[in-house]
């Protein structure tokens, strides 16, 4: 029997290669660059996400798939070649992986998201369920751990196979620990500061060659969506520890952008109307950080800046009224709204927290309303919009809310005079 194993399969090992990746942000945009880097290979890859389960090209479930059951779906397809899971929590405690080992794991990050649920109520109960994903690394595979998140970073003294870094920090090399680790031949990924730009540097067997240049990579909006370089690096070590050469990597990275089309959901933005639009699932307060920065660097390009904000119904109290809060320091004018299903809380009580936290960051009352309906909150924010304005829109369907973008018919141009801040106002 071994010798009809070995003969079928040419290495005696029938199993594919099956990376999987975790964290509070990022899981979907990391893992859809890593299938898209594979893809460049030529193999057929199984992907799991939040917006679906996709075999090649074709998406055969619609809907949040990053459960074991849409990983179990993925491996139990014959002509999948490579599969890469997104892997979120609340399957985990559910019901665990959905598969034994993996070849490569990866931790994003870990930050406040769903606490008090499942078990969950702290931030190191939160990372001792994601680093399930690496402690299930084969002995020859690879772990990829944030070494700026020191909840991610702690996840090598129990993770197995070999340890890759990926960093944000141009000190990272000063630290004592990362040193030792590519000293010792361990590979890392590191953003550096060149002359023209930052680099994404790689380290591996105590060299160091460039990957690419961030700039090159149209996820991250030239730089200014730091966050995609962090996931870009993550999906590039996930990739290169599955054997597929570095030139690939750097390739298909170049040409993997936030469009609808190839990250459905992720920083999609439409230029159409006269106004920037940008789709994309923040849903917990350090998402919702990190977005807010990015528009941050956009704000001087724009006149006002709008937005539809709203989160999960199941998250804490403060959880709520920090996204109040934080987007109340971004935003000219803000739409509220809550989820259809509000995940067992009284209806309305979510975008009361919700004001709540923008109040207590002094936005005054005539600066916000609160609409139910994601539909209705959308057209209500849309409608307020101008020509020359930034428009951030946080949905719960994305695939409806990218064709009511796209069906938007906008206002005429408007004067000077008529561009004055938004007045009170009841959808």
């Amino acid at each position: 029997g071994d010798a009809i194993v070995r003969m079928l399969t040419n290495k005696g090992d029938a199993r594919i290669p099956v990376l999987a990746v975790t964290g509070t942000n990022g899981k979907s945009t990391t893992a859809r660059m890593a299938a898209h880097i594979f893809k460049r290979t030529g193999a057929r890859v199984g992907l799991t996400s939040t917006s679906g389960i996709f075999i090649g090209d074709h998406c055969v479930w619609a809907g949040d798939a990053s459960g074991p059951k849409s990983a179990r779906l993925v491996l139990a397809d014959p002509s999948v070649e490579v599969a890469v899971l997104e892997t979120a929590r609340g399957g985990i405690v559910r019901e665990g992986l959905g598969f034994d080992l993996c070849d490569v794991g990866a931790v994003l990050n870990v930050s406040e998201d769903h606490l008090g649920i499942g078990g969950a109520d702290t931030l190191k109960d939160l990372a001792a369920i994601k680093s399930v994903v690496v402690e299930s690394v084969r002995r020859r595979g690879a772990s990829i751990l944030n070494f700026d998140d020191p909840l991610t970073r702690a996840m090598a003294r129990h993770a197995r196979g070999k340890i890759a870094y990926f960093s944000m920090r141009a000190d990272a090399l000063a630290d004592k620990h990362m040193r030792e680790h590519v000293e010792a031949g361990g590979m890392a990924a590191v953003l550096e500061p060149e002359v023209h730009g930052d680099v994404i540097a790689l380290y591996h067997r105590g060299e160091r060659q460039p990957l690419m240049a961030s700039a090159s990579l149209p996820s991250a909006f030239r730089g200014a969506a730091r966050f995609n370089i962090a996931n870009a690096m993550a999906a590039a070590l996930m990739c290169l520890n599955a054997r597929v050469p570095l030139q690939t990597v750097a390739a298909a990275l170049a040409d993997f952008e936030s469009s609808f089309e190839q990250n459905p959901g992720r920083m999609n933005v439409h230029d159409e109307h006269g106004m920037r639009i940008i789709l994309d699932y923040a849903h917990n307060p350090a998402a919702l950080a990190a977005l807010t920065d990015f528009v941050s660097v956009q704000a001087r390009d724009h006149n006002r800046l709008l937005a539809t904000v709203s989160t999960p119904g199941d998250r804490r109290d403060e959880d709520i009224r920090a996204m109040g809060r934080i987007a109340a320091h971004a935003f000219d004018f803000i739409v509220f709204r809550e989820r259809p299903d509000t995940r067992g809380r009284a209806e309305g009580e979510v975008m009361r927290l919700l004001a709540e936290g923008a109040r207590e960051a002094g936005m005054s009352e005539s600066d916000f309303i609160c609409v139910a309906g994601e539909r209705e909150a959308t057209d209500a924010c849309l409608a307020r919009a101008r020509p020359g304005d930034l428009v951030v829109l946080m949905p719960t369907n994305v695939e409806a809310t990218w064709a009511q973008i796209k069906a938007f018919t906008p206002q005429q141009p408007m004067d000077n005079a008529a561009r004055e801040p938004l007045t009170a106002g009841v959808a």
